[in-house]
């Protein structure tokens, strides 16, 4: 049986937009490489398929968080694509990684040590990236211990090093005076692995001045249609459109509640929808009372608290007998981007792609026919 379209919710994933937004990374960088930043299951949006679509688009370089993220791809890859665990390796997992062919990421000197351990077992040098903490306090290899290991002859000797990079916390508030600390922090200690590429620039780092795109930069948000920063016009092109299906319409007299908690009193006699999607969607309850959907260029704001698997808005605006159950009501899309919905969420952009849920009917609209998709 077919289940395809009774879902409460539908999620189209425009992939052609995906690519266009790291062409415009790309463009923005050149001539430093772009990687593509495709962990969480690609921000929730699938990464098998956002993966493939990197890769025959030219893309060689990806990252996730996790080895098991990277297994998962490997075999979707050429084997000239890197793939990159950022978060390192636990102990013990340094076999299976190098057996993969993924390279993982070295944020401290014990990482360093056993995955040189590892190399020398295997007999052969293994690639790694080397992190270092620049300043966000996270991840990385603090100031103290670079020169040692740029000093130690089996950490020479047995990795191959492809990359050193670090991250910036705050690459999204262009202004904020931590973004050069960090540069000249990074620079100091990149100095001490010469020859060696660079990279430092997230998806807000590429909207930086030059400087702080060395010779990668990885995007990630930006990829999905998120704004790199929130003090300019988003540049990237929208990726995601999110509706909900109307289940049914009902008359609240003045003064009537709707939702748990009664959390909301009509001031009017009111038309209220309720829509199938909520909290188990991905859909935080703090839209409650605050968010929005939109009909026919209309907003017709959320009244009451989210629910688990529903939630109710006001249709009162809409003439009479315009929208009905079946009717789709936008929740992503045009009139409200992802970061327009993540603002009234209270949340951000990352967390809302992230959090989407398995429910909804998924369609992936390709390159190649998504002008006709568009249309239809």
């Amino acid at each position: 049986m077919d289940i395809r379209g009774i879902s409460g919710g539908r999620l189209r994933i425009d992939l052609d937009a995906i690519i266009r937004n790291h062409r415009l990374v790309a463009e923005r960088v050149a001539p430093a490489a772009v990687g593509a930043v495709v962990k969480a299951d690609a921000y929730g949006l699938g990464a098998i398929a956002v993966v493939e679509a990197l890769r025959d688009a030219g893309c060689r370089l990806f990252f996730v968080a996790h080895l098991g993220e990277a297994l998962d791809l490997r075999g979707v890859l050429p084997v000239d694509a890197r793939l990159v665990v950022l978060n390192g390796l636990p102990p013990g997992a340094e076999a299976l990684c190098a057996g993969a062919d993924v390279t993982p990421v070295l944020n401290s000197p014990e990482q360093a040590q056993r995955w040189a351990d590892a190399a020398q077992a295997a007999g052969r040098r293994l690639p790694a990236i080397l992190q270092v903490d620049s300043g966000m306090g996270r991840l990385g290899v603090a100031a103290a211990d670079l020169a040692p290991l740029a000093a130690d002859t089996k950490f020479r000797s047995m990795i191959e090093l492809v990359m050193v990079m670090s991250h910036l916390a705050c690459a999204d508030t262009p202004d904020h005076p931590a973004n050069a600390a960090q540069l000249a922090c990074f620079e100091t200690a990149a100095a001490l692995f010469p020859g060696v590429p660079r990279a430092l620039a997230n998806s807000g780092g590429a909207f930086l001045p030059a400087g702080f795109h060395t010779d990668i930069v990885r995007a990630g948000i930006a990829l999905y249609g998120g704004a790199p920063n929130r003090s300019a016009p988003n540049p990237m092109w929208p990726v995601v459109a999110l509706d909900a299906r109307v289940i049914q319409i009902r008359t609240i007299a003045a003064g009537g509640g709707v939702g748990y908690g009664l959390s909301h009193r009509c001031e009017r006699d009111s038309r209220i929808a309720t829509i199938g999607a909520g909290y188990a969607d991905g859909l935080p309850r703090s839209l409650g009372n605050r968010g929005a959907a939109w009909f026919g260029g209309v907003r017709l704001p959320i009244v009451g608290r989210v629910s688990m698997d529903s939630i109710t808005i006001d249709v009162t605006a809409l003439p009479a007998g315009a929208i009905g159950p079946g009717d789709w009501v936008e929740l992503i899309g045009p009139h409200q981007p992802v970061d327009a919905l993540a603002d009234d969420a209270g949340t951000i952009s990352y967390e809302m792609l992230t959090g989407l849920g398995a429910r909804y009917d998924r369609t992936y609209l390709p390159a190649s026919t998504r002008d006709r998709a568009v249309a239809a």
